[in-house]
């Protein structure tokens, strides 16, 4: 048959939560919560107040953080983590208990720190947390006995005859039977090491279990034996102030003789008062605090630990000076560390082709942060210090200078006879530098070309002159021209009067005109020279939509965009000879090397030599 707690057989009694064989958890309360407050300043913050008599203390941080827990008792004494000293974890003695200081693994654990005492505390404690980054949240428990509730160390600790919860004692002058009858009491009750109610001296329980064995008596005392001390026990510690207690044993007043302690009156027993014993203090050592995380995600980092001269005295650790810990070597505070691999940087494509044929410009290339394991990932995974360039600026070399033109206009200016077709000349920065393009120069092509419509018939019109330049550049303005009555006739006119024209409708001599909005027009270069003089070569000239302050635009038709490209000189090569074509110069060659038969002078000037490398380089002039 099993045991219950109150060490009967076949009893199935246990322990309450408040400590109670055969309780109803009603003897004791429990207190919890968890602290929550936002704290701004940095420093000791009180979190919970633990009272006198408190068991089965959990102080816990809810996650990891910066901070730390911190124990002190209310006369101002530091238990735990006191005066910005942090202690290791272990296990420390305050209040009248043995508190258990925990700190996880920093790296590998995301769980805040704990204090766990199983109590009770003999005095009121203060709990408080060192605030150096926002509060995780700490979670606090303990138990408190409730009204009709004493504690068992103050029925340890109490004198016959002293009140104990307001209940008198055993008096002194009970007599043997009496204090036999309370033994038994005692014994029947069957009380746990945690608190438990008052029991009346003198009452027996309701009733026994049946299967309770009766209580052998023990023999009755007489004066004939006494209590004597024999020696004390063991020093709780070999160093820094420990604790022993004198050894009582029932001996026999004459002979000295140790007898069994039921000859003895219990009640007569001195109490074991605790003294000191191994005073001197304890050898200093080195208090080796926990790694901190690793300074890098990956690559070689630092990670840190605290290192502090400490000394044991009186259940305590305390700091001390490090000159103490000289006879031991210092560990290090600083060591190594690498959690992983860093990404590094790769190049994944060549420079592009510069943005601009000529003139400064840039170029780019494709920059890629790569894992050891061949992934692209985000640019943070890598070393920002030592990223190559993705962009850098181009030089192409100076631009040269054409002429650009627009198409001739579509209408001739006369409907009979001979007249002139117009287009618009500009001088602009051409950007293929490959061309064998001159610059703009002094001979400006012509903004102007003949036409005719066919001859006219010998009839009687007005006739309208040229409009005249818009009397504004941009926006609204006027164009005048002048009208006049003609008979035409083949190859000539004559002028009128103006009445013999009065029966046809007289063309306006003004007009308004609106120049600058007009729209984007497609411009264009002279062609340049063909890249060969017989059996078919090419000539180009470069194209740009412009708008009407001739910046660039893209609102050109492209489907009337002229050909930037075009074949020339099909013709078969058949030798010529001219015989103006000579070298004014006997150094000549000099022009050839370097490449100036490009321009017009040098062209003529050398004309044998120029003409002399075409013929046996084709293309030669259009590399420049």
């Amino acid at each position: 048959q099993s045991i219950g707690c109150d060490d009967y057989l076949g009893s199935d009694k246990v322990i309450d939560k408040c400590g109670i064989c055969g309780g109803d958890n009603t003897a004791c309360k429990v207190v919890s919560g968890v602290f929550k407050h936002t704290l701004t300043n940095l420093g000791y913050h009180k979190i919970v107040e633990i009272p006198e008599g408190a068991t089965k203390i959990n102080i816990t941080e809810m996650s990891k953080s910066n901070n730390y827990l911190a124990l002190r008792s209310r006369s101002g004494r530091s238990i735990i983590n006191g005066n910005w000293a942090i202690d290791r974890p272990g296990r420390y003695e305050g209040g009248g208990t043995m508190f258990t200081y925990k700190r996880p693994n920093e790296i590998s654990s995301t769980a805040g720190e704990s204090f766990l005492a199983d109590g009770p505390t003999n005095e009121v404690l203060d709990v408080y947390m060192i605030h150096q980054q926002p509060n995780p949240g700490i979670h606090y428990e303990y138990i408190i006995p409730g009204d009709n509730v004493i504690s068992p160390q103050l029925l340890a600790h109490r004198r016959p005859g002293e009140p104990l919860n307001g209940q008198l004692g055993m008096p002194e002058s009970t007599n043997h039977e009496d204090e036999d009858l309370h033994r038994e009491t005692d014994t029947l009750t069957g009380q746990s090491a945690g608190t438990f109610p008052v029991i009346q001296p003198g009452r027996f329980p309701s009733h026994q279990p049946e299967n309770q064995v009766p209580a052998v008596q023990p023999p009755r005392q007489n004066r004939e034996y006494n209590w004597k001390q024999i020696g004390k026990t063991e020093c709780t510690t070999t160093c820094g102030k420990g604790s022993q207690y004198p050894v009582f044993h029932c001996v026999n007043r004459i002979t000295h003789e140790e007898v069994s302690e039921s000859y003895c009156d219990s009640s007569t027993k001195p109490i074991p008062e605790e003294e000191a014993c191994n005073l001197f203090p304890c050898p200093a050592f080195w208090d080796i605090g926990e790694w901190s995380e690793c300074s890098k995600t990956c690559g070689l980092g630092m990670q840190h630990r605290q290192i502090l001269c400490r000394q044991m005295y009186a259940n305590r650790t305390l700091t001390v000076q490090q000159y103490r810990c000289h006879h031991l070597e210092k560990p290090e505070t600083t060591s190594t560390c690498q959690l992983k691999i860093c990404s590094e940087w790769q190049i994944r494509t060549e420079w592009t082709s510069c943005s601009v044929p000529c003139g400064v410009g840039q170029r780019t290339r494709d920059v890629k942060c790569v894992s050891n394991l061949g992934d692209i990932v985000d640019d943070e995974e890598c070393n920002m210090k030592l990223r190559p360039n993705d962009i850098e600026n181009c030089d192409m070399g100076p631009c040269a200078k054409s002429w650009f033109l627009t198409e001739w206009s579509d209408r001739c200016s006369a409907e009979c006879g001979d007249g002139v077709r117009t287009r618009s000349v500009v001088c602009m920065t051409n950007h293929v530098s490959s061309l064998p393009l001159e610059g703009c120069g002094n001979n400006r092509p012509s903004e102007t070309t003949s036409c005719n419509n066919g001859p006219c018939a010998g009839k009687v019109e007005w006739f309208a002159g040229g409009w005249t330049q818009c009397s504004t550049e941009c926006g609204s303005g006027t164009q005048q021209r002048e009208v006049i009555c003609v008979r035409k006739t083949e190859g000539n006119f004559d002028v009128l009067n103006p009445y013999d024209c009065s029966y046809l409708e007289k063309p306006p001599s003004q007009q308004s005109c609106y120049l600058k909005p007009c729209g984007s027009k497609w411009f264009h270069t002279e062609w340049s020279t063909c890249s060969k003089s017989c059996e078919g070569g090419f000539r180009v000239r470069e194209v740009r939509c412009l708008s009407d302050d001739m910046t660039a635009s893209t609102q050109c038709d492209p489907q009337l965009k002229p050909e930037e490209k075009e074949p020339c000189n099909t013709q078969d090569c058949i030798p010529e000879i001219d015989e103006n074509c000579k070298d004014k110069y006997y150094n000549c060659n000099v022009v050839v090397q370097a490449r100036l038969c490009v321009y017009t002078y040098y062209k003529t000037a050398c004309c044998a030599s120029c003409t002399r490398v075409a013929n046996r380089q084709p293309g030669f002039l259009g590399r420049r």
